[in-house]
């Protein structure tokens, strides 16, 4: 059978879990070696109650048969990202797929709440840029 992303690279941004996980290992089931990148790794959590890793995401990935890498990245600073693109650069020659599913927010929402009670402020800073 052939898959419609075969000999691709692709790069999700995000990848530990939820959306991002998702569509890292639907993009592998169709074909595409995919980059899984985020700041929560093994004995390195990112977000607080949240234990989900870019490793994982990748042995998803690779015990259904598909081609993945696990790269730790925080997409807020600069330095991690070009760095990242310098190894996809060197390691694949291209990026076919790019997917942003990057999230930082937890802690300013408040996730058993009804979304319309929500502190507007909150929600606002979970959605702001912040540099490194």
């Amino acid at each position: 059978m052939t898959k419609p992303l075969g000999r691709q690279v692709a790069l999700v941004a995000g990848a530990t879990r939820a959306a991002g996980r998702g569509i890292a290992i639907e993009l592998a089931a169709a074909g595409a070696k995919v980059y899984c990148t985020g700041r929560s790794t093994r004995g390195a959590p990112a977000t607080p109650g949240r234990p989900e890793t870019i490793e994982e995401t990748a042995e998803m990935i690779t015990a259904a048969g598909g081609a993945a890498v696990a790269i730790r990245v925080d997409h807020q600073v600069d330095a991690e990202v070009a760095a990242l693109g310098e190894r996809i650069r060197a390691d694949e020659g291209r990026l076919d797929v790019l997917v942003n599913d990057v999230w930082g927010g937890d802690s300013a929402i408040d996730w058993g709440a009804k979304f319309w009670t929500l502190d507007i402020a909150a929600a606002r800073a979970a959605w702001s840029t912040r540099r490194s």
